[in-house]
């Protein structure tokens, strides 16, 4: 049976969180707050919590979560390099709605589904979730919503639709806020050169982008064919516009990157 505690009560925040964190050590799912709408989460280093998450969405592996951590020093354990130039995306836009796409360290124990050997990266703007991120490390997350239906904005929301699928929800009040961009930087250089592809226009602009990297070409839309390079249905890293899928695909430039496995996620 789930239970739900109401984050506004200081007795109920201590128990929720308490709870929440045993929950997840035990590989079971939690529904969240974020700065953009509720989310579902799951130990992101435990394949079995990963494929509940799905399970209770609905979603098969071709859509893995987006991964939501607690600090830019984060990144540097998850990527494959934590270039200069990620480093300059992540202190620009950082707590806040840009997710980035990066080759994932190839060292890492996770399987977060078909992910092509990337990960998509993000530190939420809400500050209780850093700090439930803080004690719990990176989390897996998606909507909290079963695939189809809107995005949860409560977590009322979320367990109507979740039900006893989740452990423990942390009712953290509304939560609306505007969907994050998501851009694949797979293609960008350390040294800031390259290609940034934005897959979904969010709260971040493509000219917001360009001032941080003036020296990388920003592509605001996706390329019209070759291999699929995301799938991005609103919710998890977490986005209001529920069940707006992303179909983007490879950049055609005539060169043999556009041969390789693409990224895919889901968030």
């Amino acid at each position: 049976m789930s239970e739900v505690f109401d984050c506004s009560d200081g007795a109920q925040l201590l128990q929720g969180t308490r709870l929440a964190r045993q929950s997840l050590g035990r590989g079971e799912l939690i529904v969240m707050p974020t700065d953009t709408v509720y989310g579902v989460a799951a130990d992101a280093f435990s394949p079995e919590a990963v494929q509940r998450l799905l399970d209770a969405k609905g979603r098969g592996r071709q859509s893995p979560p987006p991964v939501l951590i607690p600090n830019v020093g984060t990144l540097a354990a998850l990527a494959a390099e934590a270039t200069e130039a990620l480093h300059n995306l992540a202190e620009a836009f950082w707590p806040g709605a840009l997710t980035i796409i990066t080759q994932a360290n190839p060292s890492l124990s996770w399987d977060l589904g078909e992910t092509g050997g990337t990960v998509a990266l993000r530190i939420p703007g809400n500050a209780f979730a850093r700090e439930l991120l803080q004690e719990t490390g990176p989390l897996a997350v998606s909507s909290a919503n079963r695939t189809g239906m809107p995005a949860a904005g409560s977590a009322q929301e979320a367990r109507e639709m979740l039900g006893d699928s989740i452990a423990v929800y942390l009712d953290g009040g509304e939560a609306r806020g505007e969907a994050s961009t998501i851009i694949d930087a797979t293609k960008l250089d350390g040294d800031g050169t390259g290609t940034v592809r934005v897959l979904r226009q969010g709260a971040v602009t493509a000219a917001e982008l360009q001032r941080v990297l003036p020296e990388a070409t920003v592509l605001e839309q996706p390329a019209p064919s070759a291999t699929p390079l995301v799938q991005a249905e609103a919710d998890a890293a977490t986005d209001a516009d529920a069940d707006a899928a992303i179909d983007a695909s490879a950049e055609t430039d005539g060169s043999s990157e556009t041969d390789a496995e693409a990224p895919r996620v889901s968030d």
